[in-house]
Order: structure tokens, then C-alpha cells, then sequence
């Protein structure tokens, strides 16, 4: 970004730019779309009080955002979950099958994490490795070995995706 970005306009033009995609990570993150707002709102409070000192803003939002969202998950486990209200959740888009999604969102729940971020930037945001482990501040290896660690923990936890996505679990080992 140029010196010229980095004033209270630019700011504002970054936000309107990445809130979108934010949320949407953040989304993937939490999996309650109230607190992927909470939580980007959390991260652009903290890149707007060192705009003119951040390098990569893109990286260093997604950063706060992990960071926060295992803060989130920890403080959580204290506490009892909730009950949903009377209230129902939006239904799938036409394509989207309701079933494949329910067993990978409880199996992506199940991940740590870090992992559920790699799992998340890799394949939901179609990002590489290089750009994985920028956004996420560790190294390329790093990212591999996430990767790696999280689709068999995937494998074993939930089995039943490859039968979903018509594959054989054998299949999806190798």
C-alpha cells in the first residue's frame, strides 16, 4: 500500500473492500455469524489504531482473527452452550446439500483451531500454501503438516464425508 493509502480515507476504503470476505472468514471460523461480526469488528479496531504501521493489513486481520476465535474457544469450553430459540437457521442455497454440510460443519468443529484456519484458507478461500502461511504468520512447512494433521483428523473423525461425496473412505486414505 502507498503512503497515500494509509490516511483515515483509506482506512475507510479497506474496510468497505475486505468486510465482506472477513465476516465470511470469520464465519468459517466461529460458526455463529453474530460472533464472526463481533470478531471482525475486534480485528479492524486493532488495525485501525496501527494502520499507518501495518505492513499487510489483509494478513495481520486474519491473524487477529485466528487469534481471537482461539481465545473465543477457550473461554467457551467454561461455559454451558447455548439452546437455540425458537428462531430457524436460514436453509441452504439450491445445490448445497444439507446433509454433506452438517457432517463436515460438526467435523470442522471438532478440528483445532488452527487447523479448521489452514483447512479453511486452503480449500474455502482457495489460497496457497505461501499465501496460508502469510495470512497466518507461521511457515509454508507449517501450513503442509496443518494440512496434513487436519484432513486425517477429518478421516478419522468423520468417516462418513467420503461416503457423502460418493467416494470410498479407502479412497480418500490414500
Amino acid at each position: 500500500m502507498t503512503t497515500e493509502d494509509r490516511t483515515r480515507d483509506g482506512f475507510a476504503d479497506f474496510v468497505r473492500a475486505e468486510n465482506a470476505g472477513l465476516t465470511r472468514f470469520a464465519y468459517l471460523l466461529t460458526g455463529d455469524l453474530h460472533h464472526a461480526e463481533d470478531l471482525v469488528q475486534v480485528a479492524l479496531a486493532r488495525v485501525a489504531v496501527r494502520w499507518e504501521g501495518v505492513e499487510d493489513p489483509h494478513a495481520y486481520l486474519r491473524r487477529v482473527l485466528c487469534n481471537q476465535a482461539a481465545s473465543w474457544w477457550r473461554w467457551r469450553r467454561a461455559r454451558p452452550p447455548e439452546r437455540l430459540g425458537g428462531v430457524l437457521p436460514e436453509r441452504p442455497g439450491p445445490g448445497a446439500d444439507p446433509d454433506v454440510r452438517l457432517v463436515l460443519w460438526a467435523a470442522l468443529a471438532r478440528l483445532t483451531v488452527r487447523q479448521r484456519a489452514v483447512l479453511v484458507l486452503r480449500y474455502y478461500e482457495d489460497r496457497t500454501e505461501t499465501e496460508t502461511a502469510a495470512l497466518l504468520g507461521c511457515r509454508v512447512g507449517t501450513v503442509k503438516s496443518q494440512t496434513r494433521h487436519a484432513l486425517g483428523r477429518l478421516r478419522v473423525l468423520a468417516p462418513e464425508l467420503a461416503e457423502l461425496v460418493g467416494r470410498s473412505p479407502q479412497e480418500v486414505t490414500r
